[in-house]
């Protein structure tokens, strides 16, 4: 049985994790840039292996990042639909949580077919 309190639950780890991914995305671009400035400047041969260890720890989150949220985001659409097959059942109206929840799956669906095009 889905209940308002789950489906809740999982739309806020969708946007959690898609929130943590932007995140993860914007840092690869800093320590990039640094890695370069550092690179162009002729930083001690340590430090740039470093710097470069930072930027391969945090390409590697975005795919663990992808994985997660596309986990998610399929809980997300099983727990929305049995939450709206309740609904039906008892002849209630969608509330507001309902539309948060399809606009998040709406949004990270957009994010997917971006990244895969």
């Amino acid at each position: 049985m889905a209940t308002l309190r789950n489906l809740k639950i999982k739309t806020s780890t969708c946007k959690r994790i898609l929130k943590e991914m932007h995140s993860y995305e914007k840092e690869v671009e800093r320590e990039a840039a640094k890695t370069a400035d550092m690179k162009e400047k002729g930083a001690d041969p340590y430090d740039l292996k470093q710097q470069e260890n930072v930027l391969a720890e945090s390409r590697m989150m975005i795919p663990d990042c992808h994985k997660r949220l596309e986990a998610a985001l399929a809980d997300l659409k099983g727990t929305l639909f049995n939450f709206q097959a309740e609904l039906e059942e008892s002849d209630q109206k969608d509330g507001p949580d309902i539309e948060t929840a399809r606009s998040t799956i709406t949004e990270v669906a957009q994010l997917f077919q971006a990244t895969d095009a």
